[in-house]
């Protein structure tokens, strides 16, 4: 009964909330482009403009969201820990830094890159059912009924069953690999911009939103265009199942053949719709979770060290 009160009135529940909300703005925004980003990245034809207009025409434009309740269910928590994390990761690393200053920016990309490791763990099975949902066609529905996936749960369930726990963590190593050094080029582009865009501010946390839209919306651009060879093959992978003819054999093979096909213009397909979605989901992350540590402390001065 009295749960909610005390957590709320810990730092660390303030946090975790505010995260939530920021993950949660950040899905919302920039989901539909994901869709076209995944379905760019699985096709070997069609510009983006076409496969939106095909997927609207033939599917309506629910298809945009759909495998939506995936991350959305999950972005409150997986949101959360990753600023717990980074805040805890980004002073551990470079421990020479008083606790009175914000992080150094050293221990702000180390701890980015022990962070997008961690987070690989349960960001995997998300997204393996996100992309499974949203590659998932009217058309195929109309003639593999039986096999179509209704929602999140449907395919998580359809998956422990025919190709149990491993099969859930499909593409966890390329996930790993793509998220370590996304996430310290994340937060480092961020604390970095911001800093340049508002001097000072991150030691008195008092950036305005125009500063949180860019920073993070520029954090979000850099951490996709360092990863974004990693993330076709992903999806490459992810996209694969018992049930569909088995392409590729592991990541260097799903490489290999991925440039030989199609060449190297395949590993950056979709790289325009990815930023796009990075610059507007990433700077309604950012300002989301300022704006509210702002209305959880009620003071409009949270020192960085609490909002990373």
């Amino acid at each position: 009964m009295d749960f909610w009160p005390e957590f709320l009135a810990s730092s660390w529940g303030r946090e975790f909330v505010a995260g939530g909300f920021g993950g949660i703005a950040g899905i919302i925004s920039g989901y539909p482009l994901d869709t076209l980003r995944i379905r760019q990245q699985s096709s070997n034809s069609g510009s983006a403009l076409s496969i939106l207009r095909g997927a609207v025409a033939k599917e309506g434009p629910a298809a945009l969201y759909r495998g939506m309740g995936a991350p959305l269910a999950s972005v409150t928590f997986q949101n959360a820990m990753v600023f717990q994390i980074f805040a805890i990761l980004s002073r551990a690393f470079d421990s020479s830094v008083s606790t009175t200053d914000p992080p150094s920016y050293k221990g702000v990309a180390l701890g980015g890159v022990g962070t997008g490791a961690l987070q690989s763990v349960m960001l995997s099975p998300v997204e393996l059912v996100k992309i499974r949902l949203q590659l998932q066609s009217t058309s195929y529905a109309t003639s593999q009924s039986a096999s179509v996936h209704r929602g999140p749960i449907t395919v998580a369930k359809g998956i422990l069953k025919t190709e149990g726990l491993r099969g859930l963590y499909r593409g966890y190593t390329i996930t790993a690999l793509r998220d370590a050094p996304a996430h310290g080029f994340y937060f480092w582009t961020y604390e970095y911009m911001r800093e340049q865009l508002h001097p000072g501010c991150r030691k008195s946390g008092q950036e305005s939103l125009r500063t949180m839209l860019i920073a993070g919306g520029l954090a979000g651009v850099a951490s996709w265009v360092c990863c974004y060879p990693l993330d076709v093959v992903k999806t490459r992978l992810q996209a694969q199942s018992p049930t569909s003819p088995q392409k590729y054999n592991g990541i260097i093979d799903c490489l290999h053949k991925s440039v030989k096909q199609e060449g190297y213009g395949v590993l950056w397909r979709g790289l325009g719709t990815a930023v796009a979605r990075a610059f507007v989901v990433n700077g309604a992350i950012f300002s989301a979770y300022e704006i509210a540590l702002r209305c959880l402390f009620n003071n409009g001065n949270i020192q960085t060290e609490n909002t990373i």
